[in-house]
C-alpha cells in the first residue's frame, strides 16, 4: 500500500512543473501541455483526498472523471484556437497573438 503523502508530493511536483512550464514557455502547445499537467495534479489530489476522508466512497474519483472530461473539452477548444492562429500568422508563438489586438 502506497502512503497517501506520496500522492500529495507527486501532485505538488506536477503542479509546480506545470506552472513553471506555463510561465517560461512561449509556444502555445507547450503552454497547453503545462495547463494539462496542472489539471492532472488537481485530479490526483481529488483521488488522494477521497482516500483519506471517505475511504469507502467514490466521490473523489467521480470528481476526477468530471475534471478529465472538462480537460478534454478545454483541450479540444484550445487546439482549435491554436490551429486557427497558426493558419493566420504561420507561427505558434505567443508573440504572434499580439497582432490580434485592436
Amino acid at each position: 500500500m502506497v502512503p497517501v503523502s506520496y500522492f500529495f508530493v507527486l501532485s505538488a511536483l506536477l503542479f509546480f512543473i506545470g506552472v513553471f512550464g506555463f510561465i517560461s514557455r512561449r509556444n502555445l502547445i507547450a503552454m497547453l501541455i503545462s495547463v494539462e499537467l496542472i489539471l492532472n495534479a488537481v485530479d490526483l489530489n481529488f483521488a488522494a483526498i477521497n482516500r483519506i476522508v471517505y475511504p469507502e466512497a467514490l466521490e473523489g474519483f467521480f470528481f476526477s472523471l468530471f475534471s478529465i472530461g472538462v480537460s478534454a473539452a478545454e483541450t479540444a477548444v484550445a487546439v482549435a484556437i491554436i490551429i486557427n492562429v497558426y493558419r493566420n500568422y504561420h507561427s505558434d508563438q505567443v508573440n504572434s497573438i499580439e497582432n490580434m489586438k485592436w
